[in-house]
C-alpha cells in the first residue's frame, strides 16, 4: 500500500482523518469513492501477474439471469424489472481457490485495512464476509463479455483493477437508485431497457485504485470488455452485519457450486430488499 498517501499505519494521525474525511464525502455525494494509486508502482506487476494466474480457476459461464439474482422464475407482476432477462459472460476466481499469499488476500485480512476502510465507510466496524466462497473473489471478464446490470448482496462492496483491458469494461451505475425502504422499480426498469441515461455515471479505473462502492443500493454494471486482454478485479465483500452468507441460487449462478453454508442458511440481511 502507498502509505504515503493513505497512512494506514498511522490511524489517528491528521493525514488519515483527511484521507477518510474526503473518502467519506465521495461516498455521501454518490455511493462510490475512489482512491487512486492505493498500491504503489512497484507492485503493480505482482499484482497483475498473481491475477492472470488466478484467472484460468474461474467459473466460467454464460448464464441467463435478473438485476437481482433471483431466480427467472420467481413470481413477479407483468412489468417488473426483475423480469427483464440479462446475459451474464464474467466469471469469478471464488475465495477457496485465492493462495493466502497472494497480495489480495493479504490485503482483504489485514485488520489496518479493514480499519481503514471501515471508518471510510464511517463504522465502526467492517466484517469480512462469511461466506466461504464470495468473501473475497477475483473477478474476470473476457473480451465480448460483460458483467450486467445487478445489485450487490453485501452494502459495502471494496474492489481493485488489477489487470486493465485494452478498451471497453467501464464501470457504470446508478448511485442510490433504491434505498433499504424502497425499491423504485420504475428507474430500475428504466435503466435496463435503455431509457434512462441521466442516472448512469461512468467511472475510469486503473490498476491499484481502490474503490469503496455501497452497491447494494446503486445498479452497476461493467460494461462490454473488447480488444484481447481480459479484465481482472479483486473484490474484497465486507458487512456492518457479521455472518452474512450467499443464498444457495446466487452462489450457483457465481461459482458453480455450493457448500453447506449456503444449504444451513438463508444468509443475513439488514433490509428486506429483494436480493
Amino acid at each position: 500500500m502507498d502509505t504515503a498517501r493513505y497512512p494506514l499505519d498511522a490511524p489517528g494521525s491528521e493525514q488519515w482523518a483527511a484521507a477518510v474525511e474526503a473518502a467519506r464525502a465521495e461516498l455521501a455525494a454518490d455511493g462510490c469513492c475512489v482512491l487512486r494509486g492505493f498500491i504503489r508502482p512497484e507492485d503493480l506487476t505482482t499484482l497483475r501477474t498473481e491475477g492472470v494466474e488466478l484467472a484460468p480457476h474461474a467459473y466460467y459461464t454464460v448464464e441467463q439471469v435478473n438485476a437481482y439474482n433471483i431466480p427467472l422464475d420467481t413470481d413477479l407482476p407483468a412489468d417488473h424489472p426483475g423480469r427483464i432477462v440479462l446475459h451474464r459472460g464474467n466469471a469469478f476466481v471464488a475465495r477457496d481457490l485465492i493462495p493466502r499469499e497472494a497480495l489480495i488476500h493479504r490485503l482483504y485480512t489485514d485488520p489496518r485495512f479493514q480499519r481503514f476502510v471501515a471508518e471510510c465507510f464511517g463504522l465502526d466496524q467492517l466484517h469480512e464476509y462469511t461466506d466461504p466462497l464470495a468473501g473475497l473473489c477475483l473477478n474476470v471478464v473476457a473480451p465480448g463479455m460483460s458483467h450486467p446490470w445487478h445489485f450487490d448482496t453485501n452494502e459495502f462492496t471494496v474492489s481493485m483493477l488489477t489487470q486493465e483491458p485494452e478498451s471497453g469494461g467501464v464501470f457504470e451505475y446508478c448511485p442510490n437508485i433504491r434505498s433499504r425502504t424502497a425499491e423504485r422499480l420504475e428507474d430500475v426498469r428504466a435503466v435496463l431497457t435503455g431509457h434512462a441515461e441521466r442516472l448512469i455515471r461512468r467511472l475510469e479505473l486503473r490498476p491499484g485504485d481502490l474503490q469503496l462502492f455501497q452497491g447494494r443500493f446503486s445498479l452497476h454494471r461493467v460494461a462490454p470488455v473488447s480488444g484481447a486482454v481480459q479484465r481482472h478485479s479483486a473484490i474484497f465483500a465486507y458487512s456492518d452485519t457479521p455472518g452474512v452468507v450467499g443464498t444457495a441460487e446466487r452462489t450457483r449462478q457465481l461459482f458453480g457450486r455450493v457448500l453447506p453454508d449456503h444449504l444451513a442458511a438463508s444468509g443475513v440481511r439488514g433490509d428486506r430488499l429483494l436480493d
